[in-house]
């Protein structure tokens, strides 16, 4: 999978970027590079939807909040959506740094 194949939606100024089932050492980079691509160019808000996956380490941790620092660098806010995965997040702080949601749609709002 390449940063490509990753479901990016973006509507004005928002972008959702919609993750895998398992985001970890085989895909970090790929999700990275998608999450950097999705916080360009007149993107305003930029969500991160884990809605769907079960599974994240620490790579995958560390490429969300890589782009993360990318996208606050420029201005551009994040929301996370996690539900399974949500608890890592808030583990390590994340969940200080960006706003988290339950829902795409409560993100959305």
């Amino acid at each position: 999978m390449t940063a490509e194949d990753y479901k990016i939606t973006q509507t004005g100024s928002r972008a959702v970027v919609t993750m895998p089932a398992e985001v970890d050492a085989m895909n970090a980079a790929e999700i990275r590079d998608a999450l950097r691509s999705a916080a360009g160019s007149g993107v305003t808000t930029l969500i991160i939807d884990m809605s769907g996956t079960t599974f994240c380490d620490s790579s995958g941790v560390h490429a969300v909040i890589s782009a993360y620092k990318q996208a606050a660098a420029t201005g551009t806010e994040v929301r996370l959506v996690a539900t399974t995965v949500r608890r890592i997040f808030r583990l390590i702080g994340a969940d200080q740094l960006m706003l988290t949601y339950p829902t795409l749609q409560a993100a959305l709002a």
